[in-house]
């Protein structure tokens, strides 16, 4: 891959391998969520889909995710700004809304450990769905 492709060419336009490079890594896309059933608003958890890698911020098993996790979203250039849950820091999410990556973004700092030292994902302060009973007893007031 050569040149800025996430400045420069829109979401419709990138190749599978460009599109997978713009994942970060930070995880948050695999945290649940709970829905707030009068208003409709999200709340973040603590508790991470058991096919989250928690240290590295990535799918276990991407391949076959849908094997496991039928309900994960498959994203697309599509569909990618009607998903409301997606973190405000996603970059399929801010490239959709035309906005800029992050500086911390390893796209734009060179680093794969920036997302981390930014403390941007899902690193050190998440549990497995496997670990958890109650999942209203894991809300976090953390902006995903």
């Amino acid at each position: 891959m050569t040149g800025k492709f996430w400045e420069d060419l829109p979401l419709e336009k990138l190749d599978r391998a460009q599109w997978e490079a713009l994942c970060d890594g930070c995880g948050k896309c695999c945290i649940h969520k709970l829905e707030d059933e009068e208003t409709g608003e999200l709340h973040a958890t603590n508790v991470a889909c058991r096919l989250l890698d928690r240290r590295m911020g990535r799918c276990s098993d991407y391949k076959h995710r849908h094997a496991y996790v039928p309900e994960c979203v498959r994203l697309t250039a599509r569909n990618v700004r009607d998903i409301e849950w997606l973190p405000s820091t996603c970059a399929y999410r801010l490239r959709g809304e035309g906005k800029p990556l992050p500086d911390w973004h390893y796209l734009v700092s060179g680093d794969p450990e920036s997302v981390h030292k930014a403390g941007e994902s899902t690193r050190g302060w998440t549990v497995s769905e496997d670990d958890v009973v109650d999942f209203e007893h894991h809300l976090v007031d953390r902006e995903l």
